[in-house]
């Protein structure tokens, strides 16, 4: 994981307390691998296309950072660089940050495997139905992945 690996375990550590506290995880972008920076303001844009629901249930367009993990901020989407958002679909190119919980999760590493990420499947979301939110994310990873993970792995989102 290189010259990275504190500072994001220190951030997504900072983040699994603040979602314990709160009782779910937190919407804030953990450090970015590589040197890169998430920008929050643009993470809170909605211009009536599709929105991203995070886990504190805020919609999203074209965010920085994204927990999949609410629960332990276990695994994170980091550093995302979004080069589509339409109507139908979102992809962008990042960075999968994956606890590997050895021996335990509270004493595991974090490492980060790039990632192809892919939304899709558009409809109203319950909690707001003037909004429509990617019902479906995939996650594509072109080298390395994390231990019993596929090439592609799909997911619904919560709703």
């Amino acid at each position: 994981m290189g010259r990275h690996t504190m500072r994001t375990a220190v951030a997504l550590c900072a983040a699994g307390l603040l979602a314990a506290s709160a009782g779910t995880a937190s919407a804030a972008a953990p450090a970015a691998p590589h040197g890169k920076t998430n920008s929050p303001h643009a993470a809170k844009r909605t211009d009536g296309g599709p929105v991203l629901v995070d886990c504190l249930w805020k919609p999203r367009q074209r965010p920085g950072a994204f927990i999949l993990a609410c629960g332990d901020g276990n695994s994170v989407l980091s550093a995302l660089r979004w080069s589509q958002w339409n109507d139908q679909s979102a992809t962008a190119r990042g960075y999968n940050l994956v606890n590997d919980c050895k021996p335990y999760c509270a004493a595991g590493r974090f490492h980060d495997y790039p990632v192809i990420v892919r939304l899709d499947s558009p409809a109203p979301w319950k909690k707001r139905p003037e909004l429509r939110h990617f019902t479906r994310l995939s996650l594509e990873f072109p080298a390395a992945r994390p231990e019993g993970a596929s090439r592609v792995e799909t997911y619904p989102l919560w709703d």
